[in-house]
């Protein structure tokens, strides 16, 4: 009988989930185009599911030019309209002008700091927190660390950035290690 391999209780038994669970959640990404994506990604989220952001993303990719910020920043209505219109991405005006600002900010802080994985990655001293998470009921939504951050993206321009979105970037981004302690990515990553 082969052995089963234990995950992290929330990527559940969906393909996509499982997936996105075992190559790419909390792996450290120092790629500013893919941390955007994320920063981007977790911000749509707020107030739905992840699998709904998940099963979306391909389309937030071609209707975002991959993430480009420079391209974002220079957004304009006609690029608002097309993505209002766009069923393949979660259509909230909010979550849209977020996307558009936080390109701007991004630049701003890429300017700043040298690349937007610099100045993110300074909140955690530029290494993976390592949580000892047990059981999912134990994963915090939120953290002094995703506070401060919360609050100083803010303060930079960037929208759809409370401290909740924030710690799941951090989780996403793998700031931090929050795979429970029996799931086999936890060593790993």
């Amino acid at each position: 009988m082969a052995k089963q391999i234990r995950r992290c209780a929330w990527a559940g038994e969906d393909p996509a989930m499982i997936a996105y669970h075992d190559a790419e959640w909390g792996v450290p990404i120092h790629d500013d185009r893919l941390l955007f994506e994320f920063l981007i990604l977790e911000g749509a989220q707020a107030g739905l599911s992840w699998r709904t952001i998940l099963n979306k993303r391909e389309s937030y990719r071609k209707a975002f030019h991959n993430f480009d910020a420079k391209k974002i920043a220079k957004y304009g209505e006609k690029d608002v309209a097309r993505l209002l219109a766009d069923a393949g991405i979660v259509r909230n005006k909010l979550k849209v002008a977020a996307a558009i600002q936080n390109a701007k900010a991004l630049l701003t802080v890429q300017k700043e700091f040298g690349s937007f994985d610099t100045y993110i990655w300074s909140f955690v001293s530029g290494a993976p927190r390592n949580s000892k998470i047990k059981a999912l009921k134990d994963i915090p939504a939120k953290t002094a660390i995703s506070d401060a951050m919360s609050k100083d993206l803010t303060k930079r321009g960037f929208k759809f950035v409370g401290s909740t979105i924030c710690y799941a970037f951090m989780q996403a981004a793998g700031m931090v290690n929050d795979h429970e302690t029996s799931c086999f990515r936890y060593k790993q990553v």
